[in-house]
């Protein structure tokens, strides 16, 4: 565990508990061990400092993009939680070698299924690889939904509190594989993946999957 994750994981809760109403609902839906797939939405820089916050496993990580590596905060942050960088629009073998070995050990790994930002704040189109991952480690997924963390800057900006809100849905299994046409297949599965999170945001947030 690198040195300086137990100290960051309590800077960041007591700054999300301290300047923000945060509500979280569900966290008793995250195994407290054994390997899984936490996915999440993704409208704000903040999602991953806050996810990495609420969880009190010494075994969880994520996949973050390689661009936020530019950022000296955010690689800062990364690299001493244990977070695995992955280039984007390309096969990153290594790192999804890493993400799937991790889940293997009986780790949690969180991921983003859209693959980026939505600079929309509403759901983006998932991408396999989350559905990929699941598959091929043989882990339940967990679905979160995060809203608020996109205008949480303006709002401070102000001089107020952010509202934030966090649900975390019940762990489930995807279905074996069928025969036939394989990136269908888990394009299909990633696509029920992200149904489950649309379900818990609210409409305006669901983009593509309303």
């Amino acid at each position: 565990m690198p040195r300086l994750r137990p100290l960051l994981h309590r800077i960041l809760r007591f700054l999300f508990r301290t300047l923000t109403r945060l509500q979280v609902e569900g966290l008793e839906n995250i195994p407290a061990q054994g390997g899984c797939l936490l996915i999440s939405n993704h409208i704000s820089i903040l999602d991953a400092p806050l996810i990495f916050s609420l969880l009190d496993r010494e075994d969880a990580t994520g996949l973050v993009a390689y661009k936020h590596r530019r950022n000296p905060f955010y690689r800062f942050l990364v690299d001493n939680v244990g977070g695995i960088w992955i280039r984007r629009g390309e096969a990153d073998v290594h790192a999804l070698r890493a993400a799937w070995q991790h889940l293997k050990n009986g780790g949690l790994l969180g991921i983003a299924p859209e693959g980026t930002r939505s600079r929309q704040r509403t759901l983006l189109r998932g991408k396999p690889g989350a559905a990929y991952l699941a598959q091929r480690a043989g882990v339940p997924v967990i679905p979160m939904a995060i809203w608020g963390t996109e205008t949480a800057f303006a709002t401070l900006a102000k001089l107020r509190r952010p509202e934030i809100h966090v649900i975390v849905g019940k762990p489930f299994h995807l279905h074996p594989l069928p025969r036939g046409d394989r990136d269908a297949a888990l394009q299909q599965q990633v696509d029920a993946m992200m149904e489950r999170i649309a379900a818990m945001l609210p409409p305006a947030y669901r983009g593509v999957y309303a």
